[in-house]
């Protein structure tokens, strides 16, 4: 529920100002893209988090460029929402005798730390 506020949110920035202030974002994609790929694929608090982070690397000594949504949580988020959990696409190496190119299935893997619990 929070997600589709913030993204509804996002996209009325999007209809209603963005036309009129122009496009002067430096990165690809745009930081209103980068907002609602980040809020669908991490959620509300970890998507914000990403959002608020891109547009505060905005500046004028910034060069921009291209700039995607990670596909790990961020490490904060990785650690408070240890049960969460992330599409990842399996790697299966292809046999010699195998060129063509086929879509792999994702799998579901938990986030969870690397480090021993101590």
């Amino acid at each position: 529920m929070p997600r589709r506020l913030l993204q509804a949110g996002v996209r009325g920035y999007r209809l209603l100002l963005s036309p009129w202030l122009g496009n002067q974002c430096r990165f690809e994609p745009t930081c209103s893209r980068y907002a609602l790929e980040a809020l669908e694929r991490h959620g509300a608090a970890a998507g914000s988090y990403l959002a608020v982070v891109r547009i505060a690397r905005c500046a004028p000594w910034c060069t921009g460029g291209c700039d995607p949504v990670p596909v790990e949580r961020p490490r904060l988020f990785r650690h408070l929402l240890s049960g969460a959990t992330v599409p990842v696409a399996s790697s299966v190496a292809a046999g010699p005798s195998d060129t063509t190119t086929s879509a792999e299935p994702t799998t579901i893997v938990p986030l969870t730390s690397s480090r021993p619990s101590s």
